[in-house]
């Protein structure tokens, strides 16, 4: 991983709003589309414990799969919870950005710059 990289969707306002600012600000991270190459288990994990967070504050609520998927129930494990994301990124809450080993969701997007 270079020094600095985001998980971004680019057609995701606040995903976009995030990359500017950090643009802006002269940082030219390493853009990942995760919805064209998922993250994988091992690697969502990483993002988990760098945010600090457990994986159900990862994901996306408001997406089909995680109605589909039953996801809201609270029996499920962390790492069914992982494994669901890695299968359907767009569970996967957005943007991330990692920056020497920590990571930051952008919403909102400003506080991306707590990590430089």
């Amino acid at each position: 991983m270079s020094s600095t990289q985001i998980w971004h969707n680019p057609r995701c306002s606040k995903s976009r709003a995030t990359l500017e600012i950090l643009q802006q600000n002269d940082i030219s991270p390493e853009i990942v589309l995760y919805l064209e190459t998922p993250p994988s288990v091992e690697a969502i994990t990483r993002a988990i414990n760098m945010l600090g967070i457990s994986a159900r504050e990862l994901l996306r609520k408001g997406e089909d799969a995680y109605k589909e998927l039953n996801l809201k129930n609270v029996d499920l494990t962390d790492q069914q919870l992982i494994e669901a994301m890695a299968s359907h990124p767009k569970l996967i809450e957005r943007p991330i950005v990692f920056h020497n080993n920590t990571a930051r969701i952008g919403r909102p997007p400003e506080q991306v710059m707590e990590l430089f």
